[in-house]
């Protein structure tokens, strides 16, 4: 199977909008691999760490709000 780990990581970072709180941090409750390619695509900051949250760049946050409601908000 081919899996298309951009559409993953789309939608893991649109699920995390759903935990933001403190303006940008959001929990991290997503596979590892998922999280290290959103650090590696600029949208999270380095999710390593004691922390059961990782913050989201402004870009992050934007693409994370954008993309919940593309997937997930009815017409």
């Amino acid at each position: 199977m081919d899996i298309d780990e951009d559409k993953i990581d789309e939608t893991a970072l649109a699920l995390m909008y759903l935990t933001l709180h403190d303006h940008f941090r959001v929990w991290k409750q997503i596979d590892w691999e998922v999280t290290n390619r959103l650090h590696d695509k600029g949208l999270i900051c380095d999710p390593v760490g004691k922390a059961k949250s990782v913050v989201l760049t402004e870009e992050g946050l934007k693409k994370s709000e954008e993309l919940f409601n593309k997937i997930f908000v009815k017409n």
